[in-house]
């Protein structure tokens, strides 16, 4: 089933999240533009842009010339506030029943939307996230659907770094049981409210963000998915985990393990 055929009175808000981007947000805009128009789906691009020093911004206003200010939206901030407090910052200005977010530089491809899309038709779900760490999609397709486009995986990584996203996934996987297979993945499709609804209630700031949404989701009886994606490190620019995320990750399982 096309996402054009499923999706035709939907549109989809796509928070992009960027600081130093400069470099990447011209070609993940253009292949997000690619996507949607080649599947007949309406959309729009929100920048959240943290006061890049590069020049992102600037790109970020012609890309709004080139494809129309109501396709691409830069709602800068004045500094680093944190990757949850950047969609919360996004969402304020979306004008679609869906909201996707995902990353500016490579990681997350946008081929794998429509993925996303179907999978929510199919069963109605309310979160689509993708995975790294599974082969098939779940809930598994029904019998006239075929949804993904391969195995989950993860390229680019050292082992050191692919040690650590298992790791953080194991931990919270035992302690809070989600229920999911990729709890720290970041390309996800949420329903407008559904994530307005969640967001409100959460109250970490960076990478924890993340985790914290889906179980909050959880708990609230609101119903979750996945797709199996590949995730590629960043072309251009530096990875933004630092040792602070990671301590405050292990310190956000611990916070939702007894509050949530």
């Amino acid at each position: 089933m096309p996402a054009s055929t499923s999706a035709a009175n939907d549109k989809y808000s796509v928070i992009l999240p960027t600081y130093n981007e400069r470099k990447n947000l011209p070609v993940i805009v253009w292949l997000l533009a690619k996507t949607f128009e080649t599947n007949g789906i309406a959309w729009e691009i929100i920048v959240v842009d943290d006061a890049s020093p590069d020049g992102t911004q600037e790109v970020a206003r012609q890309l709004a010339g080139i494809y129309g200010e109501d396709k691409v939206i830069l709602k800068p901030r004045a500094g680093k506030l944190g990757l949850g407090t950047a969609y919360v910052h996004g969402l304020n200005f979306c004008t679609g029943n869906f909201v996707i977010i995902m990353d500016a530089d490579f990681s997350h491809h946008p081929k794998f939307i429509p993925e996303f899309i179907k999978q929510q038709k199919a069963h109605n779900l309310d979160i689509v996230t993708g995975t790294r760490y599974s082969s098939t999609p779940s809930p598994a397709p029904r019998a006239a659907t075929r949804v993904g486009l391969g195995p989950g995986g993860v390229y680019g990584w050292d082992l050191k770094r692919k040690l650590v996203s298992r790791g953080a996934n194991f931990l919270a996987d035992t302690a809070l049981r989600p229920g999911i297979s990729d709890l720290t993945g970041s390309f996800r499709l949420y329903r407008t409210h559904v994530l307005q609804d969640v967001i409100s209630r959460c109250t970490s700031k960076g990478y924890v963000f993340q985790m914290e949404i889906v179980v909050r989701a959880r708990a609230l009886g609101y119903t979750l998915g996945e797709v199996p994606i590949t995730f590629v490190d960043r072309i251009y620019g530096e990875s933004k985990l630092s040792g602070n995320e990671i301590v405050g990750y292990a310190r956000g399982v611990g916070s939702l393990w007894w509050n949530v």
